[in-house]
């Protein structure tokens, strides 16, 4: 068992949740899981996976104050890597695949 792709996900900042779409190795392409994970998850696992930036687009111009605003990003692989595990560890937790 192991993730093939990550279709989608979300990030809840609010109740710092990611509700996320992916496909397992066996899955075939017209299959997906949803679940919905607590970042706290991610840390007791000891991954990172919000990156907090406030250059996000890479613009340092502070009279645009559009770009002002603090962004939080996802790294993937990171994401990947950690869902591995949680699912390795709670395999009772793997949402079962739906069809499309």
């Amino acid at each position: 068992m192991e993730i093939q792709e990550l279709v989608s996900y979300y990030l809840f900042e609010d109740t710092k949740r990611i509700e996320i779409s992916f496909r397992l190795s066996s899955d075939s392409d017209d299959e997906i899981r949803n679940d919905i994970v607590d970042l706290n998850e991610a840390k007791d696992f000891g991954y990172d996976l919000v990156d907090d930036t406030n250059d996000f687009f890479g613009f340092e111009d502070e009279e645009d104050d559009y770009y002002d605003e603090e962004f939080q990003s996802i790294d993937e692989e990171q994401l990947i890597s950690f869902l591995n595990e949680y699912y390795i560890v709670n395999q009772d937790k793997l949402p079962k695949s739906e069809i499309l």
